[in-house]
């Protein structure tokens, strides 16, 4: 019999009780001001791309040097899940549509029942032949939701196949909410936070920090932003790379990562106002919370409450200090990327120079 050594060890293995932590630095401080969140505000970015920590730095440097900062308007806020219903014929979906909507007192407290920071703030529907898609929409206190709106949800949905005739159960998700997918009603209605962030940066500072100019980034913002994602046939997103800055975002502070999906939509405008640079970001689908799943780990325990969104605070001010904190990230990140793209070779030359400079030294 022929003895077979054993294999060596992979030293490269980590084992399964100990995961691998992902690279995260604090960036900043970003001045901001606003509805939801003021201050100078240091951010947690958890991510591979070492070049993002530069990049956003480079933007909060900015912030700082104008009186306001990075001005963070939150518009609305909601969370959605659509249910589906199904019925004989698009008659008895139209009739059962309207009944539902008779309703919606009744089912606003039916809602309170499910959770007591659970708020229903609007239905909305959508017939396809004999199939009735009910959109809820609900607010959710400091939880980005998913789990509150689905038990709601489902509380609503077995009322009305008790009370309303002519329904029969499709589903608890009917992928009209929608979760987790990049689709039109989620930019045009929002889902989680909507929040607008804008920059007034004086022509010095273009010229001196950005090394570009207001004229050249609002001339690019249309040409790529606009056209290009036009003809790639972009739903509702007109950006450079709000994914980015979000996903490291997420990570760091505990949320549902798949959700930079619906996230990374939205708009960057920038226009020129006499040699000074108007910048905005406008996302309306920044799904995050401060409590809830994930936000019990120490890393992210210990993020938020840097952040300030543990502080004693009315129910909801946490999460919309989150969102706030969070746009103005991507307005930091998506300002420097853009102005570096108007200069031919900066990105390429900055990538290749930090990358190869940082190499595997992160700081944690």
């Amino acid at each position: 019999m022929t003895v077979r050594p054993a294999p060596l060890p992979d030293r490269t293995a980590v084992p399964a009780d100990r995961p691998t932590p992902i690279p995260t630095r604090w960036v900043g401080p970003i001045r901001i001001s606003g509805n939801a969140a003021s201050g100078e505000i240091h951010v947690p970015l958890a991510t591979y791309e070492t070049p993002l920590w530069p990049s956003v730095a480079r933007g909060a440097g900015l912030s700082r040097l104008v009186a306001d900062g990075i001005k963070v308007t939150l518009v609305d806020e909601r969370m959605t899940r659509s249910v589906l219903l199904e019925a004989p014929d698009a008659e008895t979906a139209y009739a059962a549509a309207r009944a539902i909507h008779d309703r919606t007192e009744e089912l606003r407290r039916l809602t309170r029942r499910s959770s007591r920071f659970a708020e229903l703030l609007g239905i909305r529907h959508e017939i396809t032949g004999p199939l009735l898609f009910v959109r809820f929409e609900f607010a959710t206190g400091d939880a980005a939701g998913h789990n509150m709106a689905t038990l709601a949800a489902d509380l609503l949905l077995a009322h009305l196949l008790q009370h309303v005739p002519g329904l029969a159960y499709g589903s608890v998700s009917g992928n009209y909410c929608t979760d987790k997918k990049a689709t039109a009603i989620n930019g045009i209605l929002g889902r989680g936070k909507n929040a607008t962030a804008e920059i007034l940066v004086p022509r010095s500072l273009v010229a001196g920090r950005l090394r570009t100019t207001a004229a050249r980034i609002a001339r690019l913002n249309v040409h790529k932003n606009l056209v290009g994602t036009l003809l790639a046939g972009g739903v509702r997103s007109a950006n450079a790379h709000y994914a980015n800055m979000l996903l490291a975002v997420y990570l760091a502070t505990g949320q549902d990562a798949a959700n930079i999906v619906e996230g990374s939509q939205g708009i960057t405008y920038a226009t020129d106002r006499g040699g000074d640079l108007y910048f905005s970001c406008t996302l309306p689908n920044l799904v995050v919370g401060t409590v809830g799943n994930g936000k019990h780990l120490p890393a992210v325990e210990a993020a938020l409450t840097r952040l300030g969104c543990r502080d004693e605070r009315p129910t909801g001010q946490n999460a919309r200090r989150l969102a706030a904190i969070t746009a103005a990230t991507v307005l930091c990140g998506e300002l420097s990327l853009m102005a570096a793209q108007t200069n031919p070779g900066e990105l390429m030359r900055t990538h290749t120079r930090i990358e190869r400079a940082s190499g595997d030294r992160h700081e944690h």
